[in-house]
């Protein structure tokens, strides 16, 4: 990712190495990727982002330029419980956090470990089209992809899966000519790395018992004020669970932006980047 003003890289280091990106003053902001994205998915937002806030941006663990293990778990608490560590190393006592997709459900299950643990410590949430139970997309797939079988299927198939980034990447936009330039370039040159693909069958492993988990995680945030952002041509995690987790987050504004799919804050980033800080503002 070429360099942006003001944003600087920095490593954390836990049980892992975790490398983020760091940019602007204030109050804390932690933006959570989503599946088989990393920091660079913030490209457009970091510098908007860090007039209001100070940004930090991880590379999770198993993505972009964090360390990679054979055996990863992702199971989203014990990811919540590492995220949480993460805020007290950079002295986050509360914080807003914005995540998308998995890093939504991620960000749901850190919230919910920080309201057991230090309640107030997550200000407010921004989820954006946040991987939730009442979306079916991938049920069967994923599945499939735990047993055996699938598991090896995904190790075999791995390397065509990256030979076909692109039409993966088209999908994820409600228009593929808001794809702005070096945006494939950008994601796939991690995936490279060999450990990759543990990652990746890590988090198809556990997704069934993930999902399990945030049927209740949801519902015990019902009082934190929420921003839910959502395109209504989302193909991966379907427009209309939105309403559902809306049902549960009692104290929540949702925005559906139209004509726009899963990734809003790169497809339409300036109308993005003007709710979020509405919001943070507000």
């Amino acid at each position: 990712m070429r360099s942006l003003p003001g944003v600087s890289a920095h490593d954390w280091n836990s049980e892992l190495r975790m490398r983020y990106l760091q940019a602007g003053s204030g109050p804390p902001l932690l933006l959570l990727h989503g599946f088989m994205g990393y920091s660079f998915s913030w490209r457009h937002n970091l510098v908007p982002l860090s007039k209001i806030a100070t940004v930090y941006a991880p590379d999770l663990p198993g993505t972009g330029y964090s360390d990679r293990v054979y055996d990863i778990n992702t199971d989203l608490t014990v990811r919540a419980e590492h995220m949480l560590r993460f805020m007290d190393a950079m002295k986050m006592e509360r914080a807003d956090i914005l995540g998308t997709s998995l890093g939504g459900a991620l960000a749901v299950m850190l919230a919910v470990l920080c309201e057991k643990k230090y309640p107030g410590r997550v200000r407010r949430l921004i989820l954006v089209d946040p991987v939730n139970p009442w979306s079916p997309h991938g049920e069967q797939i994923t599945r499939i992809g735990a047993t055996a079988l699938g598991t090896l299927a995904l190790r075999l198939s791995f390397p065509a899966i990256k030979s076909m980034q692109r039409l993966f990447l088209t999908r994820m936009y409600g228009d593929r000519h808001r794809i702005s330039p070096g945006t494939l370039k950008g994601y796939t040159a991690p995936l490279d790395h060999p450990q990759t693909i543990n990652y990746a069958i890590s988090v198809v492993r556990s997704w069934h018992n993930n999902l399990q988990k945030l049927r209740t995680a949801y519902e015990q945030l019902a009082d934190v004020r929420t921003l839910l952002i959502w395109g209504d041509r989302d193909r991966a995690v379907f427009a209309k669970s939105a309403y559902e987790v809306q049902k549960r987050l009692r104290n929540s504004e949702l925005v559906m932006m139209k004509g726009v799919g899963h990734l809003p804050y790169e497809e339409v980033p300036e109308q993005f980047n003007k709710t979020v800080t509405r919001f943070l503002n507000s």
